[in-house]
């Protein structure tokens, strides 16, 4: 399997785990949504918490130039050590929510 193949399946593989999570408050769906055309994969959550709306996307990756870019984690999963432990190396995860002259700084890597 090349490079690209190997992110998708990583990433579909734990975007999926993490959706299966029971939300224990409220009546809110947790899915995902994945376009492996431009390569964007999300979490979203939607339903409602009593009278409250709940609707948003809490996981959002993506894969440009060749490595994982996370660019929204309102988790409490640390997303970027999970990648790492299922095999991608540090240098080809980007925290894409980190500002660009900040990223070299982060241990990981840069577009």
């Amino acid at each position: 399997m090349d490079t690209l193949e190997s992110y998708r399946h990583i990433i579909q593989s734990l975007l999926t785990a993490y959706a299966a999570i029971p939300i224990a408050n409220g009546q809110i769906d947790c899915y995902t949504v994945f376009d492996t055309k431009q390569d964007h994969y999300m979490v979203m959550n939607v339903g409602w918490d009593g009278h409250r709306r709940v609707y948003g996307c809490v996981l959002h990756l993506d894969i440009k130039q060749g490595k994982i870019s996370i660019e929204q984690n309102m988790t409490e999963m640390r997303v970027a050590q999970e990648l790492v432990e299922r095999g991608v190396p540090k240098d080809d995860i980007v925290l894409g929510f980190q500002s660009p002259e900040m990223r070299e700084y982060t241990g990981y890597g840069v577009f």
